[in-house]
């Protein structure tokens, strides 16, 4: 029997999925027309807990308002479980491949994760060089693989993505935005703050450097912003999407916006994957 090409057993695969979450959300019809959909968090943490938690984080990071749910949270963990378990097996399976480095017959999750880090490692070499992106690829790779499968849970009924909320997004951001400006100091030392300073640094041009300045505070701050408002925004928009048409009670009628939501999950961990690589390459490198 002839082996089906790889490509052809990822989009197999793809469509098999879609189609089994859209099936998926026609038990959840009922569900999607409350205020805000049912998840399992009351199943895998008890009502006791989530209220220890809520009474002990007190006010939201970002806008300071009262915590009303612990869902970003424990699905935040639940994302990082999986992520932890396929890296286990990830690396299980390259070692396998040290010792016979034929390619197995079939696609596996292992080969997924390994397809993601290898893409991720070329766009980093290709911006940056190979050395800097072996360096940059544990914290990349390791959002990427976070951020891609908080947003594909997300589509998956009684599941909800960590990346809907502020609070998650922008602690990614702000630990991109440290380690960028960590590895502009390791690289250039002290004379990093130049980057802010502007072309011309000379006594009789400090208006502009004072200017230019200003304008670069304001530009990396923004950044961290940047990335959370724009996460956010799509992950967001794109779950209350499906779980709108899934309250529709028509068969087969999600699928197609499953198949949007997945799209959008990966492109959403690779644009923000891509902009945290872009950040740590202009703050590297060398003039």
């Amino acid at each position: 029997m002839a082996m089906q090409r790889p490509d052809k057993q990822i989009n197999k695969t793809v469509l098999m999925l879609s189609a089994f979450l859209g099936t998926l959300l026609l038990p959840g019809i009922a569900l999607a027309k409350q205020a805000h959909p049912w998840t399992i968090t009351d199943l895998l943490v008890p009502v006791t807990i989530q209220d220890y938690m809520k009474m002990r984080f007190g006010h939201g990071v970002v806008f300071h308002e009262p915590v009303h749910s612990v869902e970003h949270v424990v699905f935040g963990v639940v994302a990082f479980v999986i992520a932890l378990l396929l890296a286990i097996a990830t690396g299980r399976e390259l070692r396998k491949r040290i010792e016979d480095p034929v390619p197995a017959p079939r696609f596996t999750l292992g080969s997924f994760i390994e397809m993601i880090l290898d893409a991720a490692f070329g766009v980093m070499s290709d911006l940056s060089g190979r050395e800097k992106a072996v360096q940059f690829l544990p914290l990349i790779g390791a959002l990427g693989v976070f951020i891609l499968i908080s947003n594909l849970l997300g589509l998956i009924p009684g599941f909800a993505p960590a990346t809907d909320n502020w609070n998650t997004n922008v602690a990614m951001a702000i630990v991109v935005f440290f380690y960028y400006h960590y590895m502009g100091f390791k690289y250039h030392g002290v004379g990093y703050i130049k980057e802010f300073m502007g072309p011309i640094i000379k006594w009789y041009a400090l208006p502009l450097i004072i200017l230019m300045f200003a304008i670069e505070l304001i530009s990396h701050f923004a950044r961290p912003l940047s990335l959370s408002v724009r996460l956010l925004g799509n992950i967001f928009g794109d779950h209350m999407v499906i779980w709108a048409f899934a309250g529709m009670a028509l068969p087969l009628v999600p699928v197609p916006f499953v198949m949007l939501g997945m799209f959008v999950a990966f492109v959403q961990a690779f644009v923000f994957c891509a902009l945290s690589a872009v950040y740590l390459h202009m703050a590297t490198i060398e003039e």
